[in-house]
């Protein structure tokens, strides 16, 4: 295994283990030695990290990843860092992800950190599934695009602890424009709960080097 294998890996296990906190934090009581001792160890890291370079991201293969063609069956995001589905993300769903034939299935359990009304998931969160389940479509048909607008409708309570099924596909092409639609499925009771549309800008896969370029750098903990 390569020194790169081995970063890889150990930040896919340090972005589980920060989902794991955050969900074990808000489903959990703790002592305040406990919570004041966690706020020891998260800031000393924290005061560790900032310090260090800036980390590049392989921003310019982005454009590249939505325009591979992805396999029938389980697959693999292939981009660590993507916030919703990525193995690095602190903040990730833990996507288990699939394709049959051109529609795309994410299996996902939400847990305590994801509640928003009391024992629902918060429809922020469920928006941004969708955000980014819709984004795999693009390697069903080889296609760079950007999230022109999207649209949900809340037809029933989204549980938590409970598995789910987000479908998605491509409806169909309008010029530039891709329009996709999809639903959110209580596996057990088969409910609907969610649906959605959404509607995607096709570019070529050289816009998002264009724009990383032009991104400035992050700032400091403390600006």
């Amino acid at each position: 295994m390569t020194d790169d294998d081995a970063i890889v890996l150990a930040r896919a296990r340090a972005g589980r283990a920060i989902r794991d906190l955050g969900h074990a934090f808000i489903g959990r009581h703790a002592t305040i030695d406990q919570i004041d001792r966690l706020s020891e160890v998260l800031e000393g890291i924290s005061a560790e990290l900032w310090p260090a370079p800036t980390r590049s991201r392989d921003d310019h293969e982005f454009g590249n990843r939505q325009e591979t063609e992805l396999p029938q069956g389980r697959f693999e995001n292939t981009f660590d860092d993507r916030p919703v589905s990525g193995r690095s993300s602190p903040w990730g769903l833990d996507l288990d992800l699939h394709r049959h034939s051109d529609e795309i299935e994410a299996l996902v359990t939400l847990r305590a950190a994801h509640e928003g009304a009391p024992n629902r998931a918060h429809g922020g969160v469920v928006a941004a599934l969708f955000d980014d389940v819709f984004g795999y479509v693009l390697g069903v048909i080889n296609q760079a695009a950007f999230t022109g607008d999207l649209y949900i409708r809340y037809a029933a309570p989204t549980p938590l602890f409970r598995e789910l099924a987000c479908r998605v596909r491509l409806d169909r092409r309008e010029g530039r424009k891709l329009l996709l639609s999809g639903e959110l499925t209580d596996v057990e009771t088969e409910t609907v709960c969610v649906t959605a549309t959404a509607t995607f800008i096709s570019v070529d896969a050289e816009s998002f080097a264009m724009l990383t370029a032009e991104r400035p750098a992050p700032p400091d903990e403390d600006a």
